[in-house]
């Protein structure tokens, strides 16, 4: 095995510089034949060409065409100058008894339903501090509108307020305007509260993302990106956010009382900027998103399904297929992803078991490229137990790897599209984000997409971070999760 091992190393050391390997002996073989050749050869041999002046600029001028034609394709650098992520109050905390005692009186009339969610959340991976909005500690829960914006208020104003101070941007600062949440859409929209909140400038482009599920905030980021590369000088602020109130399901089918298990209160505000003189400043650098929609499938577009159960009562309904598709999605996304961010000797291997399986034997085991030589960290998706251990099998990654994904679930459940930035904050709490490290964001959502982020840190982080939702509690961090919780 240790020899298997240190073969494959040798093998990596030698794909992944190979070019250095080719231009090593070439450029010593150039210096040796110039010193034999000494100035006065060099001199000859540039006399025999016989260039005029005229062939001359015309050389020079179409290098210098090239060259402009090159940087003016070339797209912008976009920067993730700094996030910030809500962190509930105290008073919002949902501990197990608590969840369990309201599920007994909520549905005193259905003991199997308050059984099903019990033996769930026993094997959720969430803990004690997970925070649900004030309407859902109401029995029966009260999520009228003005509960939802009272929420949705509280968890997106925090934010931003929290995002301005750390950066000193002011509001008439913000160019672009991106707010995603999936289930709870009003009107006007939650990117018109924005505006009106912080009197935002009548020429801001703003949107409201709906509908997209755990994964429209790489989305959001997606058309930032897009946006910044269209408007040079320019600064955009993402909002992610799922509001809880409206959207508790009061019936008692299981596929759908699965949500009111997982998901909790959070959101998370992210400045990007394609200015120049952010790029010292700025925590992070975006390389590369891949987005993956499987919606043209049947069955992967209704495996997160909203809908009417037979009493009238709207969940969100939970496939049992929908690990399987995820699976597959994950596979199409990487297989996209991969010869973006992978170096030369993992896709070498791949292709030759690729060759290998459709020419000389099918049954070859595929080769699962090895993502920790392209990626120091990783943020996965805190959908849930089963997702993490999916993912954490699919690509062979070890526990300190999924362990952001774990403990964010833990300590703050499932925030749905802000859970990325909860788990990159407890790598930077944890002071493992160095400079040159590269972080690969993977989500999931409805639809049935899988959408991923690739970015490179500019800059060490240091410890400790004054505004991180870990502040208080990442000394206690990581914490064993048993298999099964005992209520």
């Amino acid at each position: 095995m240790a020899s298997s091992s240190s073969v494959k190393r040798l093998f990596q050391f030698i794909v992944n510089n190979i070019i250095s390997f080719i231009l090593i002996p070439i450029t010593v073989f150039a210096a040796v034949e110039i010193n034999r050749l000494g100035v006065d050869g060099i001199i000859a041999i540039w006399n025999s060409v016989n260039l005029n002046s005229v062939q001359i600029l015309t050389t020079v001028f179409i290098v210098v065409i090239i060259a402009t034609v090159y940087f003016m394709s070339k797209p912008r650098s976009v920067y993730l100058v700094d996030y910030s992520c809500y962190k509930p109050p105290v008073t919002c905390r949902v501990p197990f008894s608590t969840f369990m005692e309201h599920s007994r009186l909520i549905l005193k009339d259905n003991p199997k339903s308050v059984d099903f969610q019990m033996r769930i959340l026993e094997r959720s991976g969430l803990g004690e501090e997970t925070c649900l909005p004030p309407a859902i500690h109401y029995i029966p829960p009260m999520p009228t509108m003005e509960a939802a914006r009272g929420e949705a208020e509280e968890v997106i104003f925090s934010s931003m307020d929290a995002l301005m101070k750390k950066t000193g941007i002011r509001p008439k600062d913000i160019d672009i305007l991106i707010v995603n949440c999936s289930l709870f859409s009003p009107t006007p929209s939650l990117s018109a509260m924005v505006v009106n909140k912080y009197k935002l400038r009548s020429n801001i482009r703003s949107f409201n993302l709906s509908g997209m599920g755990c994964s429209a905030g790489l989305i959001s980021i997606d058309l930032a990106r897009d946006l910044l590369q269209a408007h040079p000088n320019s600064y955009a602020l993402v909002i992610s956010t799922e509001i809880i109130t409206p959207n508790y399901y009061k019936g008692s089918e299981r596929a759908m009382l699965l949500p009111n298990c997982l998901f909790r209160m959070g959101a998370a505000a992210i400045l990007l900027s394609n200015k120049r003189q952010d790029s010292r400043r700025a925590k992070y650098k975006l390389v590369h998103v891949v987005r993956t929609h499987k919606g043209a499938d049947d069955k992967a577009y209704k495996c997160v399904y909203e809908q009417e159960d037979p009493q009238g009562k709207v969940g969100i309904n939970l496939s049992k297929d929908l690990m399987i598709i995820a699976g597959e999605a994950l596979k199409s996304n990487i297989t996209t992803i991969g010869p973006l961010v992978l170096p030369a000797s993992e896709q070498l291997l791949f292709l030759i078991t690729l060759i290998g399986r459709r020419i000389i034997n099918p049954k070859w085991k595929p080769y699962i490229p090895d993502f920790k030589q392209a990626v120091e960290h990783f943020c996965i998706h805190a959908g849930g137990r089963a997702v993490i251990d999916e993912l954490q099998k699919s690509l062979q990654l070890s526990a300190e790897h999924v362990e952001a994904s774990r403990m964010t679930l833990h300590r703050f459940g499932n925030t749905s599209s802000s859970s990325l930035w909860y788990e990159l904050a407890y790598i930077e709490a944890k002071g493992r984000m160095k400079r040159g490290n590269r972080v690969w964001q993977i989500a999931f959502g409805s639809g049935f997409k899988c959408n991923s982020a690739v970015w490179k840190c500019n800059r060490t982080i240091k410890t400790p971070i004054e505004d991180s939702p870990w502040k208080d509690c990442i000394e206690r961090y990581p914490v064993f999760i048993p298999e099964v919780v005992k209520l």
